[in-house]
């Protein structure tokens, strides 16, 4: 199923656009954690629509919750059953299943590949930033997939090539939230 056909059954399956943003910040990234005043400025939306749907998640167990202080930190509940077929579905919704499928194969010496920025914060955006690590990865090769796949996707992909040896330091800078594993060997 392409791209787009996933985004259509999406918003035609889930008709409330605060509950795909939701799935978007909590399950594309396990991560991600956040509280509601967050989430409203991030959003840009009212804080008792978002409270309706944190609510419903939560109560179904798809969302879990913590206090620290005086606010409610929200998280996707990763014991849920049905966590790793939301999952699935926001890879395929964000377009990362056709990334992984036609960048990664045949690259070269790739160990690891992570998408980095406002996608593994649990942002829709038209970018998407991949972090790849490897050595000998043929970047004339990737350049050309990574342009079809802009296409069929219709984000923008920028990226990053780091050989092995320099990828600790750079990991080392992101936060567990701000860096997501699309895949390793």
């Amino acid at each position: 199923m392409s791209n787009f056909a996933t985004q259509i059954m999406l918003d035609t399956l889930i008709t409330s656009k605060t509950r795909i943003k939701l799935l978007v910040k909590f399950f594309l990234n396990c991560n991600s954690s956040s509280y509601l005043r967050s989430l409203e400025n991030e959003f840009g939306e009212s804080s008792n629509s978002i409270r309706l749907e944190l609510n419903k998640f939560e109560k179904s167990g798809l969302l879990i919750s913590t206090h620290k202080g005086n606010r409610k930190y929200f998280k996707a509940n990763t014991n849920h059953p049905l966590f790793k077929d939301i999952h699935s579905i926001l890879l395929k919704y964000i377009g990362f299943d056709n990334i992984i499928e036609k960048v990664i194969k045949k690259l070269g010496d790739l160990d690891s590949a992570f998408v980095t920025g406002d996608i593994a914060e649990g942002r829709d955006s038209n970018n998407i930033d991949l972090f790849l690590v490897g050595n000998n990865i043929d970047k004339t090769y990737l350049q050309k997939l990574i342009s079809k796949v802009e296409v069929i996707i219709q984000k923008k992909i920028r990226y990053l090539v780091i050989n092995n040896e320099d990828s600790n330091e750079y990991l080392a800078k992101l936060n567990d939230h701000e860096c997501l594993m699309l895949w390793g060997k």
